[in-house]
């Protein structure tokens, strides 16, 4: 079974190639309508990502810190975290 960083790492590197096609389809002077529609499928693609990222972040750092007993950290990790995500 794959890791979630394998599964990140593999998400990544198709984004990656979203991105170079969209350079290409800039340099080829594609019709704007249609980069536009794949620079919106790079962003969801990316937000998906950091979705991932902040679920494993709460299910492990976030829940080991309230275990701990280190609730004003873990209360700040989650709010740092939901900050981020509204940008």
């Amino acid at each position: 079974m794959k890791s979630i960083n394998e599964k990140l790492v593999r998400r990544l590197k198709i984004v990656e190639g979203q991105v170079r096609g969209l350079q290409e389809m800039i340099k080829k002077g594609v019709y704007c309508v249609d980069v536009i529609t794949q620079t919106s499928a790079v962003k969801r693609a990316l937000s998906g990502v950091e979705d991932a990222l902040m679920e494993q972040h709460l299910a492990t750092c976030v829940a080991h810190q309230m275990q701990e007993g280190q609730v004003p950290q873990a209360t700040a990790e989650v709010l740092k975290v939901y900050r981020l995500k509204r940008k």
